[in-house]
């Protein structure tokens, strides 16, 4: 999966995630975040690694050391012109995560941003998915922010490179791995086999995966609002909207399902309001999101790669009932919990394994370059801490993050807790969703219509 994320990107699909970090002020010296991070180096040791890849993909990319890298290169200094409000720092987040990371150099960029109203300064932090998924991105957060206000950093060590491996060590590696790790995969099939209580529950997951099962098949056949599918340009529209832990708890008590199902209910309302506003909104409609399900186990949570599968959703934009969207995704979040839908799709992403790495790089980017009118979005949920940050003594306030966009999916949806607080960040393609303030304040509103039926006296 780390070499698909890294295969499929182009010019108009730059494969990275971000953030946007705000922090109470005054804002640090641009030598401070640099010692900062220099300090924090030996945490992360993909921070001073670049990618290389083998001709003709004969194996997978491999991670090098960087003989060159410099640190004044990947933490840069900006800031935002006047007033610093929150359309200043939308604007400028825009436009850098529009812009690719260079894939000769390690794959993380880090923006200082200073000029923030409110005596505040923030951070712009880019990171391919390659190198991590939602949740190791969050645990790598935490590595470079502190639990506690006056921490000292420590002293950055020296580091010494290693000898980068010869091109033809890398290609007798690449032909070595392409010819065992198949090997190996096949010969652990019978202990998978064997996990699995019977026959039946094999036939379940490819069941559950290619959509035969009776929920599945119903929500691969159910009209999509297939409008919201095109091509993609190089650049973003980036726009964020937030609602209070409390108030989706509130609903939740009221209504019944869990955080997710009305989180994924407001997001219903938003894309409702953007359907409606463009006059296309029809009866029986829906609106299908990927939904990414991390498959990290408790003690996997200090490695930095990518451990995802994902379920599909359909979104019920057509319902004018808020109560009856809510309870349709409660119903096929229930469907899925039991189809093992999930476990299936982590099957088939092991399944690449078996692929020769030339077919993993021609397959990955052929998958995520043919128009396909099936799915309309990504919502991607990470849980963040629920304590306060800091970093060199500043609190952190805010997150608001960034998922990528690619294929004919035109917007993108990261949601995203700290403390109290969930924040939406909602990616789109400029050109092809000028109108994406609209799905942002319908979210916010469906929040609002959804807090207003809790409210409402049981007749």
């Amino acid at each position: 999966m780390d070499a698909s994320f890294y295969f499929v990107e182009d010019e108009n699909v730059p494969m990275h995630v971000g953030s946007v970090l705000v922090f109470e002020g005054p804002a640090p010296s641009y030598g401070d975040v640099i010692r900062l991070f220099l300090s924090k180096m030996d945490s992360v040791p993909r921070y001073r690694q670049r990618v290389r890849s083998l001709p003709l993909h004969v194996g997978r990319p491999v991670w090098v050391d960087d003989d060159h890298f410099q640190i004044l290169y990947h933490v840069r200094h900006t800031a935002v012109p006047s007033p610093g409000g929150d359309d200043q720092l939308r604007n400028l987040a825009g436009r850098l995560f529009a812009q690719r990371l260079d894939l000769t150099k390690p794959l993380w960029e880090i923006w200082l941003v200073e000029g923030l109203e409110n005596n505040r300064w923030a951070i712009i932090s880019k990171v391919h998915h390659c190198l991590i998924d939602g949740v190791a991105g969050t645990d790598l957060m935490q590595l470079l922010l502190d639990a506690r206000k006056d921490v000292a950093l420590p002293e950055p060590t020296e580091w010494t490179p290693q000898r980068s491996p010869s091109q033809l060590d890398l290609v007798v590696d690449g032909v070595r791995d392409a010819v065992w790790t198949p090997v190996k995969h096949l010969a652990a099939i019978p202990a998978f086999a064997r996990s699995l209580r019977s026959g039946s529950e094999l036939l379940d997951i490819g069941r559950a995966v290619l959509g035969s099962l009776p929920g599945t098949a119903k929500r691969l056949t159910s009209s999509a609002a297939g409008s919201l599918n095109g091509p993609i340009g190089p650049h973003r529209r980036w726009v964020w909207t937030k609602a209070d832990l409390a108030e989706v708890k509130r609903i939740r008590k009221a209504t019944g399902g869990t955080v997710n199902d009305v989180i994924l209910t407001a997001i219903t309302h938003g894309f409702r309001e953007l359907l409606a506003k463009r006059g296309e909104l029809v009866d029986g409609q829906v609106v299908r999101t990927m939904v990414p399900v991390s498959m990290r186990a408790e003690n996997e949570h200090d490695r930095l790669d990518n451990r995802v599968s994902a379920v599909l959703v359909n979104l019920p934009v057509s319902s004018l009932d808020p109560l009856d969207r809510l309870s349709t995704i409660r119903e096929q979040m229930d469907d899925l919990k039991g189809s093992r839908q999930a476990a299936g799709a982590d099957v088939l992403t092991k399944a690449g394994n078996f692929a020769a790495p030339t077919l993993l790089a021609l397959g990955s980017r052929t998958a995520m370059r043919f128009p396909q009118q099936l799915l309309q979005t990504v919502t991607t949920n990470v849980p963040g801490p629920r304590v306060p940050l800091y970093m060199l003594g500043r609190r952190l306030q805010n997150i608001y993050p960034y998922v990528p966009i690619a294929s004919t999916m035109r917007i993108s949806i990261g949601i995203f807790s700290y403390l109290d607080e969930i924040t939406f960040g909602i990616n789109a393609d400029f050109d092809g969703v000028p109108d994406v303030q609209v799905l942002a304040d319908g979210i916010r509103s469906g929040f609002d219509e959804l807090l207003a039926v809790a409210a409402a006296p049981a007749e």
